[in-house]
């Protein structure tokens, strides 16, 4: 088997991946995986590594949780162009994971994604499916001043980037669904409610305030809010969720539900799929994609979607 870069996070899932890394780096060999492992030192390794994998390594693996993932395909995708990017490993040790529950076997609503093992059986067989890629451009896209960011499961604006925010904020003792679920208690307390203007497609505009909007690839974020639960990876299109400005205690009764994903029905929350959405404020963004935060004062944002981009091993 042709040699693969596995890079692993070694504070994913607060120290999760560090407790793992001998048995999964056992494992690898015992599978007859050609591998080099490089741990991350600081923010952005990961994507500077991926970046440079294309014509030294036949795949890329990333070790730890969604944020690992993220910098990873950032690093793939600015890599390769117009084509389709490396093959992309995904072995969950973090702390959400979402996008590895999108990973056949896909976890049922409400259920866990595969256990690391099964990971590594995944990347010793080395079959491949490509899955779309979200891209985001903060302002105009051309003009000299815009930034592009991809993203592989989901991105949003409001109450759920104000709730990443909150995480890094929760006791590193908290971990899994519990530490994202302090987070949006203490999310609660303070968020925002946007005024927003957003286009799908060349459908009319929707001008409104929102307490979040939310454009996905995948179908959960945070660990176990099913926020758009029948969305596909792989059909070139983007499941949007845009939620009325509401209160606490309206959000306070939708949490379980979103948990459940039995949100769908619910008046105050209004969903669409589109290929590229444009959503547009006077009042600054913080946007949250694949658990990062990318941007935190975007007015203008273009998120189009990218078929069949991004190889993944299966």
């Amino acid at each position: 088997m042709p040699t693969v870069l596995v890079i692993y996070n070694p504070v994913a899932g607060r120290g999760r991946t560090q407790h793992h890394w001998p048995e999964v780096e056992l494992a690898l060999q015992q599978a007859g995986v050609d591998f080099v492992a490089v741990p991350t030192r600081a923010a952005l390794d990961a994507t500077k590594m991926a970046a440079r994998a294309p014509g030294m390594y036949a795949a890329v693996i990333g070790v730890g949780g969604d944020g690992t993932v993220h910098e990873i395909v950032n690093g793939l995708a600015h890599a390769s162009g117009d084509g389709e990017t490396l093959p992309l490993g995904v072995i969950p040790l973090g702390n959400g994971d979402d996008f590895a529950k999108l990973i056949p076997p896909q976890a049922p609503v409400g259920g866990k994604p595969f256990d690391w093992r099964v990971a590594v059986e995944k990347i010793a067989s080395m079959q491949t499916r490509v899955f779309d890629l979200g891209c985001i451009t903060n302002g105009t896209q051309g003009s000299p001043t815009h930034e592009t960011h991809y993203f592989m499961n989901g991105m949003d604006i409001g109450f759920g980037a104000h709730g990443v925010l909150n995480f890094t904020t929760i006791p590193r003792f908290i971990t899994g669904f519990p530490a994202y679920l302090a987070a949006v208690f203490k999310t609660m307390l303070r968020y925002p409610l946007l005024p927003v203007r957003v286009q799908m497609d060349d459908q009319p505009a929707i001008e409104q305030v929102t307490a979040m909007t939310a454009v996905m690839n995948g179908r959960c974020f945070g660990n176990g809010f099913w926020v758009t639960p029948t969305a596909m990876p792989d059909d070139g299109l983007f499941d949007v969720m845009v939620a009325q400005a509401v209160g606490r205690l309206t959000i306070l009764r939708l949490v379980p539900k979103f948990t459940r994903g039995t949100h769908t029905g619910e008046r105050v929350l209004r969903f669409y799929q589109a290929r590229k959405v444009v959503i547009e404020s006077e009042t600054p963004l913080v946007v949250e994609a694949d658990g990062e935060l990318p941007f935190r004062a975007a007015h203008r944002l273009e998120i189009e979607v990218l078929p069949r981009k991004l190889q993944v091993i299966v």
